[in-house]
């Protein structure tokens, strides 16, 4: 039997890395495969890197690499210079560029792994076309169309911060779940054991505890929000509350003052109104 644990959406939160690493000890694991989404969002992303390329670990690029690797190029969307929507490109360009940038341009952008003892297993950070879209918030009919062309039968995806194991066509996709993220109101690390033999692969997901503290203080030392204005706020909000922030307050912002400055004043505004509203459904799980 082989057996693999897998991890996605770490997003630089190095806290949570180390107590998944804790979680580990013990396990008897053949290999980990991180799908995605190393870098950005949370305070360590340096320290995150080094952390897996000491341990050896195959990863994949997300779409936060591609962050990375395209702003301030060619291939950089014309949004991504918005200095008031994206403010955390030129901050991640600064700690990342040059060695991990380098390092980061030969990621993989899908994996498939063939252990003599399970069938081939696919491993994305989206779907299999892009890193930018999911496979866990959408119909039957969409996932399949996302899958098509794809021989393995059993297919990991990250990218929607939600632990996932379903069934679509022939297809079986699962989701570890964020392991620096939460977005489901569960503060805790998420990441997905699979056991592989013969008769196919066995998921155990895995919810561990962090230290949510020396986030914290990393966000106020590095003066993250007052760089990154009211988008940093709501990313150091995701944290606090695991739960999505930036999405359903931009949703607000469309819908009700579309022509007010994306400023840190519009939070007094947006704290009276109830957030569900401008959610989507996809994350309105565990509301209780």
């Amino acid at each position: 039997m082989t057996r693999l644990a897998v991890l996605a959406d770490v997003h630089g939160n190095l806290p949570a890395l180390d107590a998944i690493l804790d979680d580990l000890a013990g396990r008897r694991v053949d290999q980990v495969i991180v799908a995605g989404d190393v870098i950005n969002w949370g305070p360590f992303s340096a320290r995150v890197l080094e952390r897996i390329a000491r341990e050896g670990w195959a990863v994949l690029r997300g779409n936060h690499e591609f962050y990375l690797l395209d702003y301030d190029t060619p291939r950089a969307p014309a949004l991504w210079s918005d200095p008031v929507r994206f403010p955390l490109l030129p901050r991640l360009r600064r700690e990342l560029g040059g060695h991990w940038q380098t390092r980061i341009a030969a990621w993989p952008d899908t994996l498939r792994l063939c252990f003599p003892d399970a069938p081939p297993l696919g491993v994305v950070h989206g779907s299999p076309r892009s890193p930018w879209e999911g496979l866990s918030h959408t119909s039957d009919d969409r996932a399949a169309e996302k899958l098509a062309g794809v021989e393995e039968e059993t297919v990991v995806a990250g990218h929607t911060h939600r632990a996932v194991d379903r069934a679509v066509g022939r297809w079986r996709i699962l989701n570890p779940g964020s392991a620096g993220v939460p977005l489901d109101g569960c503060f805790s690390a998420s990441y997905l054991l699979l056991d592989g033999d013969a008769d196919g692969w066995r998921p155990t997901f895995r919810r561990v505890p962090f230290d949510y503290a020396p986030l914290f203080a990393e966000f106020e030392r590095g003066r993250f929000v007052e760089e990154c204005g009211v988008i940093g706020w709501l990313v150091r909000e995701e944290f606090r509350t695991a739960r999505l922030q930036i999405v359903p307050f931009l949703r607000w912002h469309a819908a009700r003052c579309p022509d007010a400055p994306l400023t840190l004043d519009l939070l007094d505004a947006y704290a009276r109104i109830d957030p569900w509203d401008y959610t989507p459904a996809g994350f309105q799980i565990n509301r209780g």
